[in-house]
């Protein structure tokens, strides 16, 4: 699904007119339907050198589920993504959205609520199973070498 800006909707459009059979599901259904997920490829914001990758926010649930029902969590791609400098937590290198796209301002309510929108996940090299580039696979522990 991948809201509040739905690309999933998109995306699956996109997959149904290439004749691909295509399942949707909410975000929070996440780990409900994992176990009958064969793998998991994702894109990438950014690489970072100890393995970990910026990717969409969501993607770290996605991994965790991913984890827990031993699924392959794979990231492809271009080595214009790999980056010099270590992440750390959620906060090293995210930055937040407009809070307008999940709570609209006009609310009566909306000035006593705190809303957070951010915009990227940080996913630990532990959660990722391969590295897929434009020279190959590749594990998480090798990343810093290309």
């Amino acid at each position: 699904e991948s809201a509040p800006g739905y690309d999933g909707h998109k995306m699956a459009k996109l997959l149904a007119k290439a004749g691909i059979e295509t399942t949707v599901i909410t975000d929070s259904a996440v780990f409900a339907m994992m176990s009958v997920v064969n793998k998991v490829i994702i894109g990438a914001h950014a690489v970072l050198a100890n393995g970990g990758l910026v990717a969409r926010s969501g993607a770290h649930m996605v991994a965790a589920a991913a984890q827990f029902h031993s699924v392959p969590f794979v990231c492809v791609t271009g080595l214009y993504k790999l980056c010099p400098l270590y992440g750390f937590d959620q906060d090293t290198f995210n930055d937040f959205k407009y809070p307008g796209e999940i709570l609209k301002f006009e609310e009566k309510f909306a000035e006593k609520v705190n809303v957070q929108n951010p915009g990227h996940d940080y996913i630990p090299p532990q959660l990722v199973s391969l590295f897929v580039t434009n020279f190959g696979g590749n594990s998480p522990s090798y990343i810093y070498r290309l």
